[in-house]
C-alpha cells in the first residue's frame, strides 16, 4: 500500500461570516490551498478526486456539486463526509485510504459549515424526535456531567477545568485564524455566566463560520508539489453507542482510546512520541478527559497535567497551540480539516508566533457527539516529518 503525504493547506479566518455565502467559503479556502502548494498545481491535471466534509447546518451543501460549483473540478469523483463532529477528520482519513489504495494519486480533502446562518440556530437543530435516546440532555449537560464525575472521582479542581480554557485563549491571541482572540483568566472563566454547572461561558467553544483545504498525495507525486511534504503516519475511527450500560465512561472517552491506540500502533510511536496536538475541546471538560484518553497522562491525571504546564506552548505535550475549537471556534466540517492543518504548519515549522520546538510527530483528534450520545466516534490522526 502506498504512503500518502499532505503537500499543501489553506483555511480561511474563523468567525462570523454573515457577508459570504457557503461557496464563498469553499472558494476561499480553496484558493488558499491553491496559492500554497510550494511548486504550483494544475487543479484540473493533478487532483484525482476530493473527499467534502460538512453536516450541513446552512442546507447549502448536500452533495459534491457544492465543491465542484465553488473549484470549478467539475467531472471529478467528490465525495461528501459526514460524521459529526469528525467529519473533517474523517474526510481526510477517506482521502488518505484512497491514496494509500492507489484510487487516486492526488486527492483534495476540504471542509466547511455556516454554523450562524440557521434562524432557529443551534437550538432548533438540536430538537430531539427520540427524546430518551439523549435522555432529554443538552450537549453543555453532557460535558458538565463528566466534569462533575471528573471532579468527584479524581478530586480534579474546577479551576484546573477552567484552566484549559485559559490556555487556549491565550494561544488563539497569537493564531491568526482564531475566531475569538482575548485573554482570560481562571476567574474570568469560573465567573463568566453559567451554561451547565459546573461549566461557564468561557468553558464553552464559540459559535464560528470557517472553511480548510488540504490536499494529499501518494509517494510517487508528493515532492512534485513541495520539497517538504509531511507523511500521514497512522490513523484510527472507532464508533461507540449512543448509549452504554452504567455508562462508566463518563470520566473518559472510550472511542478516542480505540482510536488513538489504532492510530498509534499503525504509525508505530507510542503517547510520548507525540510532539504537538490538536485536539477536541469543544468544552474545556474535553480536552482534560482527553489527556487521558489519549495516553498523554495516566487516568484521573489530566487536571494536573494542565496545572503543571504540560499542554501550554513550551511544556512537553503541547496541545491546541491554535487555540483549540475553544478559541479558534468550531465550524463542525472544517474544524478536522484545520487542525491537520494546523499540524501539518508545525512539522514545517511554518506555525509563526504559535509554533512549538521543533516538532517530529504530531496528532490530530475529534470526537463526534451527534445530538444524543456521549462520545459516540472519534477520529485521530498521526502525521509525521518523513
Amino acid at each position: 500500500m502506498n504512503d500518502a503525504y499532505v503537500v499543501g493547506a489553506g483555511m480561511i479566518d474563523f468567525g462570523e461570516h454573515y457577508d459570504q455565502s457557503f461557496d464563498d467559503l469553499l472558494e476561499s479556502a480553496y484558493l488558499a490551498l491553491l496559492d500554497d502548494v510550494d511548486h504550483g498545481i494544475d487543479p484540473q491535471a493533478d487532483i484525482d478526486a476530493a473527499w467534502y466534509g460538512t453536516i450541513d447546518i446552512a442546507g447549502e451543501g448536500s452533495s459534491g456539486a457544492s465543491v465542484a460549483h465553488a473549484t470549478g473540478l467539475f467531472e471529478k469523483p467528490i465525495t461528501r463526509v459526514e460524521n459529526a463532529c469528525a467529519t473533517g477528520s474523517d474526510a481526510f482519513r477517506n482521502a488518505s485510504l484512497a491514496v494509500r489504495a492507489g484510487a487516486a494519486d492526488v486527492a483534495l480533502v476540504i471542509g466547511a459549515e455556516k454554523m450562524l446562518d440557521d434562524t432557529a440556530g443551534l437550538i432548533g437543530s438540536a430538537a430531539l424526535e427520540r427524546l430518551w435516546r439523549g435522555r432529554g440532555v443538552t450537549m453543555p449537560a453532557y460535558f458538565g456531567m463528566r466534569a462533575t464525575r471528573h471532579m468527584d472521582q479524581y478530586d480534579t479542581t474546577r479551576e484546573q477545568i477552567a484552566q484549559v480554557s485559559v490556555k487556549n485563549h491565550e494561544n488563539g491571541t497569537k493564531y491568526p485564524h482564531a475566531h475569538q482572540q482575548f485573554e482570560c483568566s481562571v476567574k474570568d472563566v469560573t465567573e463568566s455566566p453559567t451554561v451547565s454547572y459546573p461549566l461557564n461561558l468561557y468553558d464553552c467553544c464559540p459559535v464560528t463560520d470557517g472553511a480548510c483545504a488540504v490536499l494529499v498525495a501518494n509517494e510517487d507525486r508528493a515532492r512534485e508539489f513541495t520539497d517538504d511534504p509531511i507523511r500521514h503516519a497512522g490513523f484510527g475511527l472507532s464508533s461507540d453507542s449512543f448509549q452504554r450500560g452504567g455508562d462508566a465512561a463518563l470520566t473518559n472517552f472510550p472511542a478516542s482510546r480505540h482510536a488513538s491506540r489504532a492510530a498509534y500502533e499503525m504509525a508505530g510511536i507510542a503517547p510520548g512520541d507525540v510532539d504537538v496536538a490538536e485536539v477536541h475541546d469543544c468544552f474545556s471538560i474535553t480536552e482534560l478527559v482527553t489527556y487521558e484518553d489519549l495516553g498523554f497522562c495516566e487516568e484521573g491525571q489530566g487536571g494536573q497535567f494542565v496545572e503543571e504546564g504540560r499542554s501550554a506552548l513550551d511544556g512537553d505535550t503541547p496541545v491546541n497551540p491554535s487555540g483549540g475549537l475553544l478559541s479558534k471556534g468550531h465550524p463542525i466540517g472544517a474544524t478536522g480539516v484545520a487542525q491537520v492543518a494546523e499540524i501539518y504548519e508545525q512539522l514545517r515549522g511554518e506555525a509563526g508566533d504559535v509554533q512549538v520546538d521543533d516538532p517530529q510527530v504530531g496528532l490530530q483528534h475529534n470526537i463526534g457527539i451527534g445530538r444524543n450520545a456521549t462520545g459516540a466516534v472519534s477520529c485521530v490522526n498521526v502525521l509525521q516529518r518523513p
